[in-house]
């Protein structure tokens, strides 16, 4: 029988701590991930934008509970009005978003987002999707953004997939961030050479769905090496939608 879905957005300190720990098991058990502020004893992966993000949880209704709860899959996510209470975007650590900001549109960024690997490949991430298309609808958000990750460092591991994102998704000049700091690495520094298309096959699933919406990414990647991962910055574009893809957003928020 398929797993009954519930979409909600935490509400108290244990739902916050259920992310956390969920996210302590995906990003750091699962992938190597680590940090400043993740308590290792506890078993929480959190920094200190939790305090003033929201959090979107999926909850399997029919899970037995057990230290996540019923939780099995989370989403971060700020809007851009609530900026001033937070001083900046996470997102800022690993790019220049001001392109993004110089146009004063409704924004919002999306990060931490993972699932429990039994979850993973099914209707699981079209339900988190249509609880972020719910979230889209009630802030009347017109740009989405947010750091998505290659797993691992070793960015020649990746260097034929990323030339083929950066050949054919490289966003606009108007919104094209770009990645800063000493881990950062320009996108022409993967370009130059044939590009193998095939290479798609090997992009993460989330960053494929994301382009296949019709979204972008930002100039360059940013390889954090505390966070085991190389990072590119996806930018949606709601007016970059053609009619099929705007149907296939609504879709979110509707499927099964």
């Amino acid at each position: 029988m398929a797993p009954r879905f519930e979409t909600r957005l935490a509400q108290s300190d244990q739902d916050l701590q259920n992310a956390q720990r969920l996210r302590y098991r995906v990003f750091v058990k699962e992938f190597g991930s680590d940090g400043p502020l993740v308590d290792h004893q506890a078993e929480l992966e959190r920094d200190d934008y939790d305090a003033h993000y929201d959090h979107i949880l999926l909850i399997d209704r029919d899970k037995p509970s057990d230290d996540l709860g019923k939780v099995v899959g989370a989403y971060r996510v700020l809007p851009s009005d609530r900026l001033p209470q937070v001083g900046k975007f996470y997102t800022e650590a690993e790019f220049d978003l001001s392109p993004l900001l110089a146009l004063q549109r409704k924004s919002l960024e999306l990060g931490r987002s993972c699932l429990l690997p039994e979850y993973r490949g099914g209707a699981a991430l079209y339900h988190l999707w249509a609880a972020v298309t719910d979230y889209i609808r009630r802030y009347d958000i017109q740009i989405l953004f947010g750091v998505a990750s290659f797993h691992g460092t070793e960015t020649d591991h990746h260097k034929t997939a990323l030339a083929a994102v950066f050949d054919r998704y490289m966003a606009p000049h108007h919104l094209r961030v770009q990645a800063i700091g000493p881990s950062a690495i320009a996108a022409d520094q993967f370009l130059g050479g044939a590009i193998d298309t095939s290479a798609m096959a090997q992009v993460p699933a989330l960053i494929k769905a994301y382009l296949r919406l019709g979204g972008f990414v930002g100039d360059g990647v940013f390889v954090d090496y505390a966070f085991n991962t190389t990072d590119v910055c996806l930018i949606l574009d709601v007016e970059y939608l053609n009619q099929k893809q705007v149907e296939m957003f609504s879709k979110m928020a509707t499927v099964l």
